[in-house]
């Protein structure tokens, strides 16, 4: 792997806008660590074990960490377990000290999705949810007119439950599907929306990329579309400055330095890279940027957008 120098001022403030914990031992159970079901990782079997805060710790002790948002796990998608996961990181918060503020998980086109969303709303560092339509694997593959796809009007309505709960949605589709999605966030103008995974830029080919471009260019035109840049894994390839640096940039420049912030998704994206080396990463990528430009796309627009007090 490239070896990425650290920058002078490395002791700058970072938020983690996005990562995971999980306690494999616990009641929580997380059927996706022990499937092929995220295939474009390649093979992420070494993430089926416990993390926890000291190891998330130990993965970021190089940098200076001042707070961190946890993003549902994907465990079981049932009630119980959707409030359970809220109700065990506010556990491990206490505990810990981290993390600082939680995006859950709720369906919001089932009869209960109410009731999910104020249960997960009495929790106190509940900012938001993340709930994810039913995309198509590939480019040339399609679900139109499935349930739960962008296109199915119950899907769409229910995300007025968000706003009517003040939560966040913390959306994520991969880069074929940008330009259709951006239709949904048009006609919710008043949601706090944040794009996951830098709108998953998967595919490298010149074709893609311009796919991948138009995609973000519409949706950063609603301007209450923020976008988290991190998952710039690609299967079968390397972590590294050379091929996600001009990503890094071109999503700052379609967004602005005020709509976007860096994210680790660990420990899930510790299978192409160390946190500490994606960080550097970042940090090289924007080593040119003012020092008040570095420090909202580190820390102030995560603390900003995920409502977080940091003591």
């Amino acid at each position: 792997m490239e070896k990425v120098k650290p920058l002078p001022d490395d002791d700058l403030p970072v938020v983690d806008a996005h990562h995971h914990l999980w306690d494999l031992s616990g009641k929580l159970k997380y059927p996706w660590l022990f499937s092929t079901e995220h295939g474009y990782l390649g093979d992420y079997t070494r993430l089926a074990r416990d993390y926890l805060p000291d190891e998330f710790r130990r993965d970021s002790a190089l940098h200076n960490v001042i707070g961190t948002v946890h993003i549902e796990a994907e465990c079981e998608r049932n009630p119980s377990a959707q409030i359970g996961e809220t109700a065990w990181l506010t556990e491990i918060a206490a505990r810990y000290g981290m993390p600082n503020a939680i995006v859950g998980h709720a369906w919001i086109d089932t009869p209960d999705a109410e009731e999910v969303l104020a249960a997960q709303k009495k929790f106190p560092l509940m900012r938001g949810i993340r709930t994810k339509p039913v995309t198509a694997a590939a480019p040339d593959q399609s679900v139109a007119g499935q349930p739960r796809s962008i296109r199915d009007p119950k899907w769409r309505a229910g995300l007025d439950l968000l706003r009517k709960y003040d939560l966040s949605w913390d959306l994520r589709v991969p880069w074929w599907h940008l330009e259709e999605v951006s239709d949904v966030v048009a006609e919710h103008p008043n949601l706090r929306i944040v794009l996951n995974h830098t709108g998953y830029p998967l595919h490298r080919t010149p074709e893609a990329l311009a796919g991948w471009r138009r995609g973000m260019e519409k949706l950063a035109a609603q301007h209450n579309v923020h976008c988290k840049i991190s998952g710039l894994t690609v299967r079968g390839a390397a972590w590294t400055l050379e091929a996600n640096a001009p990503i890094i940039r071109d999503t700052i420049a379609i967004f602005g330095v005020d709509r976007c912030m860096f994210a680790s998704n660990f420990p899930v994206d510790g299978v192409k890279a160390s946190w500490d080396h994606i960080f550097c990463c970042f940090k090289r990528a924007v080593a040119d940027f003012t020092l008040a430009e570095r420090k909202k796309l580190f820390a102030e627009n995560a603390i900003a957008f995920y409502r977080m007090t940091l003591t």
